[in-house]
């Protein structure tokens, strides 16, 4: 490596003694400008996560760059904030500046980038560092959102170069995170524990229930929690989305390519039916028949939201990108926007975009320039009551991670409630697709665009909303291999 290179890595360096517990402290005269600390999902991206570990080892301290298969990133990031605060309290002013200056590098899929995510809210920090996605899973919405991509990366040291030199000079936007409830009653028979691909329990990272301790408890009921940033859905993508991650448990050596990958989502879509899912399917499937929906108004009630009969799947949109960067709320005509109400799409104004899809074939309708799902509504927060007896299961997806939910059929019925918790701190670069409600160059009403298609019309305790991260309920449980959120 040549000396201009040297010193451009000078700039993300961490020492030893600010890592290492331990370590002899050692003065330096570098205040690095872009401190970083890289985690790394090995499994993702084929052999790419391994090769990408291996190159960042090679251009920074090897203590700064961790394998997630083997740091579990909660306990990583506390040993890193004690040891600067137990140096800043000595005068070491590099501790200071480092702490000050952190930014978080997470290469992996988006179910990796959930993870972490939750570990930095569970912090609480004063000031949380940024976090910078690296694209090394198959729909990679998060890295897209925020302008880093949605193809793998190189992985030579030039291109992961040229990536750390983007997180440099990345600037840091905002985004909401959400909390979701499930709450039913206990089952006279069976269980309604959420159910990952191939039927292995509780190895969702994002999902699971609350303790006996936890104040959401009520008893002679089951109570789940978890949150997400980019998308909650239910129905027909989740499906899909739990055939393939299925598949790729039971044959991971056919799934090390982004481009296979993908076909393989399409191929389950029209084996399961869904281009044609009134043929395919029964009418017990559409969303209209297994679930009321209900969106909290700005005057603070609960109305009923219409759903079309014909709806076959429902997601709940933080971001501009869905299934591998397509954006189902696409542009809306603002003479619509403003009839409905409805305003431009921001990450961080608090609000869910609400679509719904007919079939596969209204899908693929995203891949066109002014395609879009059947805008149902925006909100803060969302209810879904299922009916009882409705169906015996439900499929749900978070953030890319898909389960099998069972519904009980006895005499009860399930809620799934979403709304509102905190924010994380992204970095993005200037492709940036997310738009911010605090940025002077994003429009604070819909402008005028030749979009004229039609479209179908249709008290629990804050703090305890708060608690939903990794800290408790994103941490991967032992014995769960991390291939699962690649």
């Amino acid at each position: 490596m040549d000396d201009k290179s040297e010193e451009v890595l000078k700039d993300f360096y961490i020492p030893d003694y600010i890592l290492v517990a331990g370590s002899e402290v050692k003065t330096t005269s570098h205040i690095p400008s872009c401190p970083v600390i890289a985690f790394i999902n090995t499994k993702s991206g084929g052999q790419l996560g391994g090769e990408l570990l291996i190159t960042y080892r090679s251009l920074l301290n090897k203590n700064q760059v961790f394998d997630l298969s083997e740091n579990a990133p909660d306990k990583v990031l506390h040993q890193l904030y004690a040891t600067l605060e137990v140096l800043k309290s000595t005068g070491d002013s590099l501790a200071g500046e480092v702490q000050e200056k952190l930014r978080i590098i997470v290469a992996g899929g988006d179910g990796t980038a959930s993870w972490l995510l939750g570990v930095i809210s569970d912090l609480k920090l004063p000031k949380p560092p940024p976090v910078a996605t690296v694209p090394l899973g198959t729909g990679n919405n998060l890295p897209f959102s925020f302008g880093w991509g949605k193809k793998n990366p190189g992985t030579d040291r030039q291109s992961v170069l040229l990536f750390l030199n983007r997180v440099k000079t990345a600037k840091e936007m905002k985004m909401d995170s959400w909390h979701m409830i499930m709450r039913m009653r206990t089952p006279r028979q069976g269980a309604c524990d959420p159910i990952p691909p191939l039927e292995l329990p509780h190895s969702l990272h994002a999902f699971h229930r609350v303790s006996e301790k936890d104040n959401l408890n009520v008893e002679g009921y089951h109570t789940f929690r978890g949150g997400f940033w980019n998308y909650f859905s239910m129905g027909m993508d989740a499906q899909v989305s739990y055939a393939f991650h299925s598949e790729r448990k039971l044959h991971p050596e056919k799934f090390k390519n982004q481009l296979v990958n993908q076909s393989t989502y399409l191929k389950l879509g029209c084996t399961q039916g869904w281009f044609c899912p009134s043929l395919c399917h029964p009418s017990s499937r559409n969303m209209a028949q297994l679930t009321k929906v209900k969106i909290m108004r700005k005057n603070g009630q609960w109305e009923d939201l219409n759903i079309p009969r014909s709806i076959r799947s429902i997601v709940c949109l933080n971001l501009p990108s869905f299934s591998g960067g397509l954006n189902p709320w696409g542009n809306p005509n603002p003479r619509k926007s403003a009839y409905r109400n409805l305003t431009p799409p921001y990450v961080d104004d608090g609000l869910l975009e609400i679509v719904g899809f007919r079939n596969a074939w209204h899908g693929l309708v995203l891949l066109s320039s002014k395609g879009h799902g059947t805008r149902l509504a925006q909100t803060n927060r969302v209810r879904f009551e299922f009916h009882k007896g409705a169906a015996d299961h439900t499929f749900m997806r978070m953030d890319g991670e898909p389960w099998k939910q069972p519904l009980p059929v006895d005499d009860d019925t399930v809620v799934v409630e979403i709304s509102p918790s905190s924010q994380v701190t992204m970095l993005a670069t200037p492709l940036c697709q997310s738009k911010s409600i605090h940025d002077p160059s994003s429009p604070q009403k819909y402008q005028d665009n030749d979009d004229n298609s039609s479209e179908e019309e249709c008290g629990e305790d804050w703090e305890e909303r708060r608690k939903f991260g990794a800290a408790d309920t994103f941490k991967i449980p032992d014995g769960i291999e991390i291939s699962r959120l690649s």
